[in-house]
């Protein structure tokens, strides 16, 4: 029996939905959204989220981000909100699929099967997630999150595609046009400060879980030494 936490303020929609989910042997935990989401997850362990957007403490799309950082379990968002610009977020944000209120019974259970099996059953992954490794650090490149002791952040796109580039080859130099060709080969023209800027914040994000070691190999480009 798979376990679903629903983060749920409204209280006549989230028994609408425990009553549904239980109908198909769902074991279910309702969090009305006032406490720790990402507290009553690790307490709990879920197999599938559910989760609303608008929530009295958080949005949902907050506590997606916080959520992704800790798990793949499938994130599901169950919204009356039907901006295209909210789904995008939605996705944007780690949660594998977005349904809008009011919605059909048939179709949540549907996709909330989709997402089991493809998390867990046949359509799953055989492998690990894919990482890259050094020293204590390592970098999740499905997601953009790097760990470091037990402390994790997320990165945007383009400072994971970087720290992908220096921690594969650590500790030799990635030089500047090697970055720039990986990272905006779909960008005619560059401004090679734009290059400075981002790795500025790859250094700040590093320090933000206790690693330095990224250095200017100046005129050259880059290394990041990790056993100093």
């Amino acid at each position: 029996m798979e376990t679903i936490l629903l983060v749920e303020d409204d209280q006549q929609i989230a028994l609408l939905l425990k009553e549904l989910l239980e109908r198909y042997d769902f074991h279910v935990i309702h969090e009305d959204g006032l406490g720790d989401v990402v507290a009553r997850f690790e307490e709990t362990q879920p197999d599938v989220i559910l989760l609303d957007v608008n929530l009295p403490k958080f949005d949902g799309f907050y506590w997606c981000r916080q959520l992704r950082m800790k798990t793949r379990a499938p994130i599901l968002f169950i919204s009356a909100r039907v901006g295209e610009m909210d789904q995008v977020m939605a996705l944007e944000y780690g949660a594998d699929d977005y349904i809008v209120k009011p919605f059909q019974g048939a179709v949540v259970i549907a996709k909330i099967k989709s997402q089991i099996r493809r998390a867990y059953g046949t359509l799953s992954q055989e492998s690990d997630e894919r990482t890259v490794s050094r020293a204590g650090l390592t970098l999740y490149l499905d997601r953009y999150i790097v760990e470091h002791e037990e402390r994790s952040i997320e990165l945007s796109k383009k400072e994971g595609l970087i720290l992908e580039m220096l921690l594969t080859v650590s500790p030799r130099i990635v030089s500047r046009g090697d970055l720039l060709e990986r990272i905006w080969d779909d960008e005619a023209f560059v401004d090679e400060n734009t290059l400075n800027v981002n790795i500025t914040r790859v250094r700040k994000r590093l320090a933000e879980i206790g690693i330095g070691g990224l250095e200017t190999v100046r005129g050259v480009g880059y290394k990041l030494v990790l056993d100093k």
